[in-house]
């Protein structure tokens, strides 16, 4: 039986919602429903009437009251902007339908049914033509009622900061005008008080629009730009959107006039990246703080110790990689000798996301994944199921992982600055459930006693026991409902972070779960309240947002920062759509990849090395390379990224030197070999290849390195000499293999070195920003 929708009319006598206690109390523990109550909630339900649409100058939603002994409130929202948890009405600046998700409890045995419904509320605006169209954004604006013609930034625009304001708002004004000069080359940008001018972007804070939350801002753009926002976080997003609108134009000058007002669906919208099993530079961290804001993508989530499989390491787990990436005062033989960060870097760090919108939510995993901790202190290792779980039954674990957490959450003024912090718990043995649970809880209230709030991961239906384990205050990450059943978990009273590990995990070269997410699918199908084949109400309370993730598995597979990076920006861009918008009726995937290319990372950001080129052959460098007066020739170019081709003569001379650089980076080298013969390679962070073909003293060659995000391949005289791609690794007793990627973002800071030089070795300079096809590189080859 479908249901009647009628809200109220505005004559109605406003009434204050009636709150039961049950809704009030935290973490409650709804009881299961059988096939009997959900008919009988059905059946009062049907009952009920709404009416679908709140018309302007309705500012309070009123319920209808169900039969006696059943009550009725209003549990969730879509757009708590729009109509808050109170029934509070916000008018929006055009029509908007909220989903709103009701709850009916049984007042005589405390049973309750969670039914959605759709409500449209009338706009301030009517939808007109002529005027300018919602410009596009990653992610897309919540709300846009178009003006006519252009704001225009001018040489010597400013921007404003309201005299309340200046000091809370001037960290964000000093990051805006950097990178607006950055973006559009204009020096003489400043930041300014007093009345604005034409040109000019004015930062304010306004109390009034609370309902925006924390992350909301409202901005017209006319002469000036007028930016308002409740809070801090709200005006930086605001200077993101104006970042965006200015990338995609042309002279980087001009943004189409209107009114906007910008609010996320969900509040945690982030990445999840394994630093513990592959190392990231502390510049690649803030790198994706910024390029993260930049999407308003919230919470970047960092892993901080994990372990590779020990069959990858002749079965030994003395021999098995693992590592714990902070510097530790209290055990100092924990922290990783091959790379990791000290307290100060990773406050800074914290401290720096803070600025940028950004919560650095930090992990420490136990008591699986835990090898870091048992190679530092063997007596704590489990000898049953291995030395990569903690021996949960032994209190010296306790004493151990107590002092640990401790070192960083303890206080005034603690290590991890954010109120929130990730303490794992999965993937242990479920022999050992009710031991685990208890581990569990104790950490849970470990944590919380030194005033942070708790985040693991989902592990609860695997572990299955009596031991109670608190959800009060505690966010779960549902990453497989193998583990945690979605469902069970909210009725248990844990929030729900949607990372589902079939549909968002990254596992770069693996050879399970993705390589890259298919993000066209993710596009059109997926959003946070889904948890693999489990949908939840949209708008539910318990619903906090999504994440996805990067787990660097395979350990010395010859994936790269930039390998990965390569990997997580598409998913980036199509995800903070997802998190922040959802799925709108201007969601279209062949507009947002057709429009998505025109964003990139952010102001000065461009780990990707894209280089663009003004040329139909796409052509960005030619250079003929015959400065006999220096040992080292400067570039133009820093590197180019996937996809690419580089073309050059190379002429090995007599008596070379065994090893000379002929192209290097910050972040490759290319070089010339003495090994079995003259032999071309390269290397990257900590990995290096050479290609098979031996090249001959004083003779000229055609060389053509191509590459993309698979591998690298070697041209020489216009034949495919080798296909770096497709390498497997195997392994003593065991017959699981590993893919070896020899990918390369090819270095162009420089050619040669200052030692050796290499005038005369590499000449007839061509780069390309795609890989030539093999016709292509023939013709060049005979013409080169």
């Amino acid at each position: 039986m479908s249901l009647k929708i009628k809200w109220l009319i505005a004559s109605m006598i406003l009434l204050n919602f009636q709150f039961s206690k049950a809704q009030q109390t935290k973490s409650i523990e709804e009881l299961k429903l059988d096939a009997a109550d959900s008919t009988a909630f059905k059946s009062v339900i049907a009952r009920l009437s709404f009416s679908d649409k709140v018309t302007q100058g309705i500012q309070q939603l009123v319920l209808p009251k169900p039969i006696e002994g059943y009550e009725l409130f209003l549990y969730g929202s879509s757009r708590k902007t729009v109509i808050d948890l109170k029934g509070k009405i916000y008018q929006p600046l055009v029509d908007c339908e909220v989903q709103l998700v009701l709850k009916l409890r049984n007042i005589q045995n405390n049973k309750a049914y969670e039914f959605q419904q759709g409500i449209k509320v009338e706009g301030q605006f009517r939808k007109q033509s002529g005027v300018n169209k919602q410009p596009f954004v990653i992610p897309s604006l919540q709300e846009w009622n178009g003006g006519n013609g252009h704001f225009k930034l001018l040489p010597n625009s400013r921007i404003i900061i309201s005299a309340d304001a200046e000091k809370l708002l001037m960290p964000a004004a000093k990051i805006f005008l950097k990178e607006l000069k950055q973006l559009t080359g204009y020096p003489s940008l400043s930041i300014a008080n007093g009345k604005a001018k034409a040109g000019d972007i004015v930062l304010a804070i306004d109390a009034t629009q609370k309902n925006l939350g924390n992350e909301g801002y409202a901005m017209a753009i006319d002469q000036a730009i007028h930016i308002k926002a409740p809070y801090y976080k709200g005006t930086f997003w605001a200077t993101r959107t104006v970042l965006q609108l200015l990338e995609q134009d042309p002279t980087h000058h001009q943004i189409v006039k209107g009114k906007a007002r910008d609010y996320p669906k969900y509040e945690v919208r982030g990445l999840v990246l394994d630093v513990g099993r592959k190392f990231f530079t502390l510049d690649f961290l803030k790198h994706y703080v910024k390029m993260m804001a930049y999407y308003k993508m919230g919470d970047f989530h960092i892993h901080l110790n994990d372990n590779g499989f020990k069959q990858f390491f002749e079965g030994d787990w003395n021999k098995t990689y693992s590592a714990f990436r902070l510097e530790s005062t209290t055990y100092p033989q924990l922290t990783a000798k091959d790379g990791h960060y000290t307290k100060a870097e990773f406050k800074e760090l914290q401290l720096t996301g803070q600025l940028y919108g950004i919560r650095i939510i930090p992990e420490i995993d136990v008591p699986a994944h835990s090898l870091a901790f048992t190679k530092a202190f063997p007596e704590i290792g489990s000898k049953a199921y291995g030395m990569d779980h903690l021996d949960i039954n032994n209190p010296k674990t306790y004493e151990i992982i107590d002092n640990v957490f401790k070192e960083y959450i303890v206080g005034k003024d603690p290590v991890f600055v954010d109120p929130e912090v990730h303490i794992g718990t999965d993937e242990y043995s479920k022999k050992e459930a009710e031991s685990f649970r208890a581990f569990t809880d104790h950490y849970i209230r470990f944590v919380q006693s030194f005033g942070k709030k708790v985040r693991l991961w989902g592990a609860l239906t695997h572990a299955q026991g009596n031991t109670p384990v608190s959800a009060d205050g505690v966010t779960m990450n549902a990453w497989y409902n193998g583990y945690a059943e979605p469902k069970e978990m909210v009725r248990l009273g844990y929030d729900q972070i949607s990372t589902p590990d079939g549909s968002l995990y990254i596992v770069p070269a693996a050879g399970y779960y993705y390589d890259f997410l298919n993000v066209k699918r993710l596009y059109q199908n997926w959003e946070p309240n889904q948890i693999g084949n489990v949908s939840f109400l949209m708008g539910h309370p318990k619903i906090r947002g999504g994440m996805f993730a990067v787990w660097n598995d395979h350990v010395g597979n010859g994936i790269t920062m930039k390998d990965v990076h390569q990997r997580v920006f598409p998913a980036m861009q199509v995800l903070a759509e997802k998190m922040w918008a959802g799925k709108t009726a201007q969601s279209d995937w062949n507009n947002f990849a057709k429009n998505s290319i025109n964003i990139g990372e952010g102001p000065g950001l461009n780990m990707r090395a894209i280089v663009p080129s003004a040329t139909a052959d796409s052509l960005v460098l030619k250079k003929d390379l015959l400065d006999k007066s220096a040992k080292s020739i400067q570039l133009p170019l820093k590197e180019i990224g996937y996809p690419y081709s580089v073309a050059f003569t190379l002429q090995p001379a007599m008596g070379s030197n065994a090893d000379v650089t002929l192209f290097q980076s910050e972040n490759a080298r290319v070089f010339l070999l003495k090994s079995d013969g003259l032999r071309l390679g390269f290397s990257r962070e900590n990995y290096t290849d050479l290609f098979d073909f031996v090249f001959e003293q004083d003779k000229a060659y055609k060389v053509v390195i191509t590459g993309n995000e698979k591998g690298t391949w070697l041209y020489v005289d216009g034949k495919l000499v080798q296909k770096m791609e497709g390498k497997k690794l195997s392994f003593v007793n065991t017959k699981d293999t590993m893919n070896r990627i020899q990918t390369l973002v090819f270095p162009l800071s420089e050619l040669g070195d200052a030692k050796n030089g290499v005038y005369g070795l590499v000449s007839e300079l061509k780069v390309y920003n795609k890989r030539l096809n093999e016709q292509l590189i023939t013709d060049l080859s005979a013409t080169h």
